[in-house]
Parts: structure tokens; sequence; C-alpha cells
């Protein structure tokens, strides 16, 4: 069982930066990919940025330039970092972490509790 924890997010203004943190714990072997999804209202949950442990990541058109995912696979922990943030970016976000586990490296897809990111004008 592989769970993830969020920290970070809040309210901050418009142009400024926030850094989520999503704590992987459990026998993780390793984590093969990580991502953070963000679901405002009323809308579906969206795929903001991506990476896999061979470093090759993806972004959202309306990330690329402000975001930047990382995974810290010897502390087990998945950052976004988020700068010059826009009101558009409020939202909740999920981080979302997928790979081995276990002595038997049985295959794990975790997601996190969300956190609340509130960008105002």
């Amino acid at each position: 069982q592989v769970q993830l924890v969020q920290s970070g997010g809040g309210l901050v203004q418009a142009g400024g930066s926030l850094r989520l943190s999503c704590a992987a714990s459990g026998s993780i072997f390793a984590i093969n990919a990580a991502g953070w999804y963000r679901q405002a209202p009323g809308k579906q949950r969206e795929l903001v940025a991506a990476i896999r442990s061979s470093g090759n990541s993806v972004y959202a058109d309306s990330a690329k330039g402000r975001f930047t995912i990382s995974v810290d696979n010897g502390k087990k922990m998945i950052y976004l970092q988020m700068n010059s943030l826009k009101p558009e970016d409020t939202a909740v976000y999920y981080c979302n972490a997928e790979g081995r586990v276990g002595v038997q490296r049985q295959p794990y897809n975790s997601w996190g509790q969300g956190t609340q990111v509130t960008v105002s004008s």
C-alpha cells in the first residue's frame, strides 16, 4: 500500500509562487512516474504536469514555462513549483504516482488527498 500526502498550496496573489509537495510512504521500490492534476469548480480534472523516471516531462500548455515538476526518489517526494500564478490556476491540485512496491514489487497507482490553490487577482 502506498499513500501520498500532499502539503503546500493556499492563497496567493497573481504573479506569486507556490510549491506543492507530495510525500509517498510505504515500502516503495521506486516512483516510476508521477503527475500533478487539478480540478476547478465545475470542470473535469486535468493533467498539469507529468514526469517519468527517465526525467522526461510533459506539461499542459497552460503550465509550460511557469510550472516545474520534479521527483526525489531518495526522499520519496514529488514537487510542483508554480511561478507567475494566474487566477485561472485556482483549483484543487492532486498528485499521482505509480511504480512498484514491496518485496514482490507489485504495481501501484496512488493519489494524494488534494490541496486547494487559490490565486487572487
